[in-house]
């Protein structure tokens, strides 16, 4: 499911730039790299969305999720769900 949201009146939407989104603290595993292998996650100041970037490429687009789908996304990793992708 896509979510789009309403962010200080301008639209927020999956594939936006991440670099339209503003000023968040992005965030990034512990266990990333120096090589920048990892995603990062920001909390939108506007919503209860997760904005998700790929820390290789900061500028590209940004993926939009509700807090329930990452905290589905977050139970699911803990369970094992995707270890079959290790």
């Amino acid at each position: 499911m896509v979510s789009v949201s309403i962010n200080l009146g301008n639209r927020v939407f999956n594939g936006m730039p991440a670099t339209a989104l503003g000023e968040l603290d992005w965030v990034k595993s512990g266990r990333s790299g120096p090589q920048g292998n990892c995603v990062e996650i920001a909390q939108l100041p506007t919503s209860r969305e997760v904005a998700v970037r790929n820390s290789r490429h900061p500028e590209g687009p940004a993926l939009i999720y509700t807090t329930a789908e990452i905290q589905a996304l977050i139970q699911g990793v803990k369970d094992g769900d995707f270890d079959h992708l290790l």
